[in-house]
């Protein structure tokens, strides 16, 4: 048993205020795996006093030290990636294959990004009316940060407040906590000055709400549910502080029939799949044009039957586990909801795959001729179930494209270049991909509608975290 009970404030690991044990599960076994301590509103009194202490420091670096603190993060990150990836591994149920290679390289791959975008940017830009405009650290910024790509997000936000010149109080899930100790080793071992980086274990509801709500902090960065989001910009809003937010999805991703439809479908389930389908951009919704409808289901369904599920220490290209019963009891009531409204079941369905007794684990489900009004159509349901719907023409697939509440990401799968760029311009989302392509280090990540406020990951990500000061007459 792992026992991981301290927290990061101030450069010491210390233990919590108040004795409160917490187990981390293995979604593969349902058994406990380690034993982390949940925080309380006085350890994060303790962790933000630290914080503010060090901003007035920190934010006086310079542009050259701060760049060469995260140069070397980058340098002591990958030398822990294995632990990074073990730890995901064993607390989300991620497969060895995508805890090794994704996950955990989201980590290097923002920090390179990173560490390219703060190499360019002017903390000072002198305007064409003379004024002089400078970019200035926030303040103390409070990151709570969601389980489903954990290292991913809390580098995502950490690295990009520290390189703004800001101080941080991390909450990372407590579902899986334990990466992100790992991470804050990491920290340590590059040497950022005592307070600067602070971690504090706990649940939304304390830890979380102690955290949006504090007098202290200047600015909260959240990633999870939209339900979670709106609580965080409530908590934080009698102290008016900035809120940025990265929420949920309901990708669309329209077909057409004048791609490589097998190439396009096959990669498109195969997407919604990754990560056993706990990606806020999932493209989980498939709009295909009518002359290819059918030949598209059935690509769908033996795409669909041929993904092996299995253990994650096994290697292979299958996928894991959910990561909690919750989880699981959240989409098997959704794929029940898809049977009760209608919608033609033709892989998968409710319960485990055959052969398996425990875990988490649930059959990889598509679901074809639905329409999206449909539940299965409109909620996310962060889990392998694709939605699968029929359009006429170009116009009623932008239609139904946008009819969702949220936006974060969208894809279009067409031969006709002029009709992507076409297309993607009226998709109400944040980031469209054509014909599979993925977007770069650095590129913005974040949506429109209750998919979030602000974007994440490069020069924009930076920005986030910063204040605009405007200078005149000097």
């Amino acid at each position: 048993m792992i026992e991981k009970r301290h927290f990061y404030i101030n450069g010491e690991w210390v233990l919590p205020t108040v004795a409160n044990d917490l187990a981390v599960i293995n979604p593969a076994t349902e058994e406990a795996i380690a034993t982390i301590s949940m925080g309380s509103e006085a350890d994060v009194d303790k962790a933000v006093a630290a914080a503010k202490l060090a901003f007035d420091g920190y934010a006086s670096t310079s542009h050259a030290e701060r760049l060469a603190l995260l140069e070397k993060t980058l340098a002591v990150f990958k030398s822990r990636q294995d632990d990074i990836s073990e730890a995901i591994m064993l607390e989300l149920g991620a497969p060895k294959k995508l805890a090794y290679g994704a996950q955990s390289g989201a980590g290097s791959y923002h920090l390179e990004g990173f560490i390219e975008a703060f190499k360019n940017m002017p903390l000072e830009q002198r305007l064409g009316n003379g004024d002089l405009l400078v970019r200035e650290p926030i303040g103390v910024c409070g990151l709570i940060t969601p389980w489903n790509w954990p290292i991913n997000q809390v580098v995502l936000k950490v690295a990009a407040a520290l390189a703004a010149g800001c101080t941080v109080v991390l909450k990372p899930s407590e579902i899986t906590p334990l990466n992100a100790l790992v991470y804050a080793e990491i920290m340590n071992e590059v040497g950022f000055p005592a307070g600067v980086f602070n971690l504090v274990n706990g649940d939304g509801p304390n830890v979380g709400a102690a955290i949006s709500k504090h007098s202290d902090v200047d600015m909260m960065s959240f990633t999870g549910s939209t339900r979670g989001g709106v609580a965080v910009t409530k908590d934080a809003a009698d102290t008016v502080k900035k809120v940025t937010l990265e929420l949920g999805g309901k990708s669309p991703n329209i077909v057409f029939a004048d791609c490589d439809v097998e190439k396009r479908v096959t990669a498109g389930v195969r997407h919604v799949f990754q990560n056993t389908g706990q990606s806020c951009n999932a493209p989980t919704r498939m709009l295909i044009e009518e002359s290819i409808y059918e030949q598209a289901v059935e690509i769908a369904r033996q795409t669909a039957e041929s993904q092996l599920v299995a253990e994650p220490q096994l290697d292979g290209r299958h996928i894991g586990p959910l990561v909690s019963q919750m989880q699981f009891d959240k989409v098997q009531a959704l794929i029940q909801a898809g049977i009760d409204e209608g919608a033609e079941l033709i892989a998968g369905g409710i319960g485990r795959p055959d052969g398996i007794s425990a875990g988490y684990f649930v059959k990889p489900t598509v679901f074809a001729n639905a329409n999206n009004g449909m539940r299965i159509a409109q909620e996310e349901i962060f889990g392998p179930v694709l939605t699968m719907i029929s359009f006429k023409d170009e116009a009623e697939a932008i239609r139904i494209a946008n009819d969702t509440e949220y936006g974060l990401a969208a894809q279009v799968q067409t031969g006709d270049p002029e009709r992507a760029k076409r297309v993607a311009l009226q998709l109400r989302a944040g980031m469209v991909h054509v014909n599979g392509v993925d977007m770069s280090a650095g590129s913005p990540f974040g949506g429109y509608k209750k998919s979030g406020v602000g974007r994440e990951g490069g020069a924009l990500g930076i920005e986030d975290f910063m204040e605009v000061k405007l200078i005149s007459g000097v």
